[in-house]
């Protein structure tokens, strides 16, 4: 029996020795490192890192923005911020509450974990479920990784961090929680879910399209110098400001005109995608997940209340 279990051990070592995320940080700005996620799907292949995260090295200490998918990727994010600094972890700050953005918390349980208060009882509410659909699509990538809460509820206006000021906005296009973090020292602007770039944007929890173009114009009149989009590449023109506005606008008029033609939902998934938005990453796939998730409400105000007229 013993040489059975060794036997098992020396086969299952080297696979879990292979899920490393090998996080590599990169200097974007003064003290503002990031750790760049892939524009893919979740899969066991990348262990659900499509996600930015980043940190800043203040004087007082590392301000952390996003944990990542796992307590694994959690881990190797101290590993990464350690081989930049030896100044300790003082504050997390969470844009959402979505998976790939905090599972990683585990791994920074000692310090105070902040966000919004609507982004707490959205995890509080979804987190268990939504771990439990990361273990089914990356598996051992989230081997030990259990959902851990905000201990602080951030608000809008500015905080001091050592020698960065942090401005935070209350948002929420994304999901009617959505924290964004402009550093007023250097200018990048942390802009979490609320900005995708090269990469289709995903609206399970988002309240109104209207809602977030709303929240681009406002991100947009900041005086930032760096885009940190949530997912896809890092930006110093507004490109990604107008791919977000053009590809909302688009989505909003195609579920709209759908609605007033009575287009059904098997239809709205099969519609064009403009060439512009064509190689934009899983630009198919998050249309169909779009419409499943939106285009009820636009059916619904398409319907008129037959229990109102009056008996003539």
């Amino acid at each position: 029996m013993r040489w059975m279990l060794l036997l098992f051990m020396s086969l299952s070592l080297p696979a879990m020795a292979d899920l490393d995320y090998a996080l590599k940080p990169r200097q974007i700005a003064e003290d503002t490192w990031l750790l760049e996620g892939s524009t893919d799907n979740f899969a066991t292949a990348n262990g659900g890192n499509i996600v930015n995260t980043a940190f800043i090295v203040t004087e007082r200490g590392v301000v952390v923005i996003d944990t990542g998918p796992s307590k694994r990727y959690g881990e190797a994010m101290h590993r990464a911020i350690a081989a930049v600094t030896d100044k300790p972890v003082i504050e997390v700050l969470l844009t959402h509450h979505h998976p790939d953005h905090v599972l990683g918390n585990q791994a920074f349980t000692d310090v105070p974990i902040g966000a919004l208060a609507g982004t707490t009882e959205l995890l509080h509410q979804q987190g268990d479920a939504m771990a439990q659909n990361m273990y089914r699509l990356v598996g051992d990538w989230m081997r030990g990784t259990e959902v851990v809460l905000p201990t602080r509820t951030l608000t809008a206006g500015v905080q001091r961090f050592g020698n960065h000021d942090l401005q935070l906005l209350s948002l929420g296009g994304h999901t009617g929680a959505d924290l964004a973090i402009l550093d007023q020292k250097t200018g990048v602007l942390f802009a979490g879910d609320l900005v995708f770039y090269q990469r289709a944007l995903t609206t399970p929890n988002s309240p109104g399209l209207s809602v977030w173009l709303a929240d681009i114009a406002t991100l947009q009149a900041l005086p930032w110098t760096l885009i940190v989009p949530g997912h896809g590449p890092v930006a110093s023109d507004p490109q990604p400001f107008e791919q977000m506005r053009d590809y909302l606008s688009w989505l909003d008029q195609l579920m709209r005109d759908g609605a007033a033609q009575g287009s059904d939902m098997a239809e709205m998934i099969r519609s064009p995608i403009p060439e512009r938005f064509a190689g934009i990453s899983l630009s198919r796939y998050e249309l169909i997940r779009s419409v499943s998730h939106l285009y009820p409400r636009y059916e619904r105000t398409q319907m008129k209340r037959v229990d109102s007229a009056t008996q003539q």
